[in-house]
């Protein structure tokens, strides 16, 4: 199986965009880039297009950011001087049958890409790629906390809520970190986990119960739960950190509104970028293989 003649689109993005570009002109790829930082002496080997339309140009395979799209369709790139909305004129010029691979797509990109003929490859929640990039996404939510708290972490109340593969990364470290971790989670088999790593656990609709107490709480469901009514019931000093997926699990609005300080800490990948650029580019090159091996 060769790369050649395949045309790779990377479009927005942030730093760790720039060594998956680098990754994907070593496999053999013609890559074409915008929309992420772009270093000083470029990025050899690949163009470094005017536009996202330039950048999809004849691509074969788009590849978007894992953190995905925002509530009004632009896709992750906060370097980026104008928002980046995929079109269908956008799209429309990318080579067929075209590949879309990200981390996951919102329903304006899933009707421009069905009306296209362009597949669709979502993994923001691929385990293995999760794991990958799973402890720089741990360090950049410890430096959050140290950044916006006047406590340590070693002996404070913190509550995640949600134990899926980035929950229980943050409550295995924050548990050594010393921490009182209380764990909120719907899944049994997962607050089992989260207490035998030496968290304490509770159900859902046992959260309001310790809100009151918490000096931290962490958010990693890509579902509201965290509501005005639950939030009232925290302690002005609060930190409210919220890693998860559109919406998240933070009514982040209520949160401003009854003055507690909450920050979206999405691409926290962003703290490592070659590390994590890396590890990405192990799931993305083995979808791109699968895609190119179904064509010969």
């Amino acid at each position: 199986m060769s790369w050649q003649n395949t045309v790779v689109a990377i479009v927005a993005g942030d730093a760790r965009e720039q060594e998956i570009a680098r990754c994907a002109v070593r496999a053999g790829a013609a890559v074409r880039a915008y929309g992420f930082p772009w270093p000083d002496g470029g990025i050899e080997g690949v163009y470094h297009a005017v536009d996202a339309a330039d950048a999809l140009k004849g691509a074969d395979i788009a590849l978007f950011p894992i953190p995905g799209i925002s509530a009004e369709g632009a896709l992750f790139a906060p370097k980026c001087p104008q928002k980046i909305v995929p079109t269908r004129e956008m799209l429309a010029g990318m080579r067929r049958p075209g590949n879309i691979i990200l981390g996951w797509a919102d329903d304006n990109l899933r009707a421009h890409c069905k009306a296209l003929g362009i597949a669709l490859h979502e993994y923001e929640w691929d385990v293995d790629l999760m794991l990958l990039r799973g402890p720089a996404i741990v360090e950049g939510v410890l430096k959050v906390i140290i950044e916006n708290t006047q406590i340590t972490i070693h002996k404070s109340n913190i509550c995640l809520v949600g134990q899926g593969t980035i929950g229980s990364l943050l409550t295995k470290t924050l548990v050594g970190l010393g921490a009182h971790v209380h764990v909120a989670a719907r899944n049994p088999v997962q607050r089992a986990a989260a207490y035998a790593t030496g968290a304490e656990t509770l159900t859902l609709e046992q959260l309001p119960a310790v809100l009151h107490r918490m000096d931290i709480v962490i958010g990693s469901v890509p579902k509201r739960l965290l509501e005005r009514d639950q939030l009232a019931l925290l302690p002005k000093h609060a930190l409210l950190v919220d890693v998860a997926a559109p919406p998240g699990t933070i009514d982040r609005d209520a949160a401003a509104e009854l003055g507690l300080k909450a920050v979206w800490a999405r691409g926290m990948g962003a703290r490592a970028p070659i590390t994590v650029g890396r590890s990405q580019w192990t799931g993305i090159s083995r979808r791109i293989e699968e895609i190119l091996e179904q064509r010969q």
